[in-house]
């Protein structure tokens, strides 16, 4: 009995709507695993930014030359909806944890309308104690769960937007659902806490759902089935976005094949008529690089080892 030849491996984005329960690192798995049961042989895979396995949505997955850009999600900002229940303060600041700390206090709508401007825009936050943050080599949630008092320092970071979603209740509140556009480095658990506290009361999130991360949305995300479909013979192609799906949100620098090949092999492109900044330069459909543009020349920052089809 003869063997199929193995499938060429895949270059893109596969978007998962990460469900509740599962690790970004499980996901990553989860991929590999079907990427060998489709007969693609071992991928090379990544993600783009750690999702709690509490939280659901949006988690992108780079394959092959795509995972050149992981770090590129992982600075992106991102988008939340997520639901504050107030009354109780947990140590993990979730549904996991045991609760720390409790108020009779319940604000209303118009409470926290009121105070959502003081958490918009530059603002310091305080990281929760059960985080992956490293402390002197190890990380902040194994010395909290191993009973140490956890002190990080605030952080600078930027909520670019932060509005109430879904809410027409009226008098004290329960919970409440927010919607918020972050800079990375943002930690929503932290977020809830520090509105409550500023509300009186305390609180956690009892529901986190990533929106948006940098130019991925929900609306491009497949669910764990629909890629597990995959591994037992579906097409590739029904989930795979192209390595330039990751690129939308900077502009594009079409080469001519000399340039091609001089950026192919590292070398600084001149003369080239455009303003300073970071782009992607293609030949043809083809990505060749992400390159640093400075005073009309191009410095390659990361190459993009993709064979051309029209050579």
């Amino acid at each position: 009995m003869t063997t199929a030849p193995a499938r060429s491996s895949p270059h893109g984005w596969i978007i998962l709507d990460k469900p509740a329960g599962l690790g970004s690192t499980q996901a990553v798995a989860a991929v590999k695993r079907n990427m060998r049961q489709a007969g693609l042989g071992k991928v090379k895979v990544g993600h783009g930014g750690t999702l709690d396995p509490l939280a659901t949505g949006v988690l992108p997955i780079a394959l092959g030359e795509a995972t050149k850009l992981a770090g590129r999600m992982l600075d992106a900002s991102k988008e939340y909806a997520f639901t504050i229940a107030f009354g109780a303060q947990t140590e993990t600041l979730d549904l996991e944890g045991a609760v720390i700390a409790e108020s009779a206090v319940r604000p209303t709508l118009a409470d926290v309308a009121a105070i959502l401007p003081r958490f918009t825009g530059a603002i310091a936050q305080v990281p929760p104690a059960y985080s992956a943050l490293m402390i002197d080599g190890e990380r902040a949630y194994d010395r909290a769960r191993a009973g140490e008092v956890v002190e990080l320092k605030p952080r600078a970071v930027t909520i670019h937007a932060l509005a109430i979603t879904g809410q027409a209740v009226q008098g004290p509140l329960e919970q409440v659902t927010l919607v918020a556009h972050v800079s990375k480095g943002t930690y929503i658990r932290s977020l809830a806490r520090d509105i409550a506290l500023a509300l009186g009361s305390v609180g956690h999130v009892t529901m986190l759902r990533r929106r948006r991360a940098g130019p991925f949305a929900l609306a491009q995300a497949i669910s764990l089935d629909k890629l597990n479909a995959i591994g037992q013979g579906a097409p590739l192609e029904s989930v795979i976005l192209p390595l330039e799906a990751g690129l939308v949100d900077i502009p594009a620098i079409d080469l001519h094949p000399e340039q091609a090949r001089a950026a192919r092999q590292g070398r600084v492109l001149t003369g080239l008529p455009f303003h300073d900044g970071l782009f992607w330069a293609r030949q043809g459909t083809v990505p060749v690089a992400l390159v640093e543009l400075s005073g009309g020349n191009a410095r390659v920052v990361r190459g993009f080892n993709l064979s051309d089809v029209a050579e």
